[in-house]
C-alpha cells in the first residue's frame, strides 16, 4: 500500500472576514441592548450602550446595578 503524501493544491481557501460582521449587528450608543448574562440578581436584564472602547467591549448603564464594561457576547440586539 502506498500512501498519496503530495500537498493537495485544489483545496479552496476560506475567508471569515465577510461572516464576522453578519455574526454580530453594529451596535450605537444611547441604544437598549438585552443582557445575555446579569451583572447582579437584583439587576434589569437590559443596558443602555453609552460608548464603545474597543471592537468588542461596551461600557453601559444597567438600571438597578450601575456602569459596567460589556464584552459583546454579553450582550444581543
Amino acid at each position: 500500500m502506498k500512501l498519496d503524501v503530495h500537498k493537495i493544491t485544489d483545496a479552496p481557501i476560506w475567508n471569515i472576514k465577510p461572516f464576522l460582521n453578519k455574526v454580530q449587528p453594529e451596535f450605537t450608543a444611547n441604544s437598549w441592548v438585552q443582557l445575555r448574562e446579569l451583572p447582579s440578581d437584583y439587576s434589569h436584564d437590559e443596558a443602555l450602550l453609552l460608548c464603545q472602547l474597543s471592537h468588542d467591549k461596551w461600557v453601559a448603564w444597567v438600571p438597578q446595578h450601575g456602569e459596567v464594561t460589556l464584552h459583546a457576547h454579553q450582550f444581543c440586539a
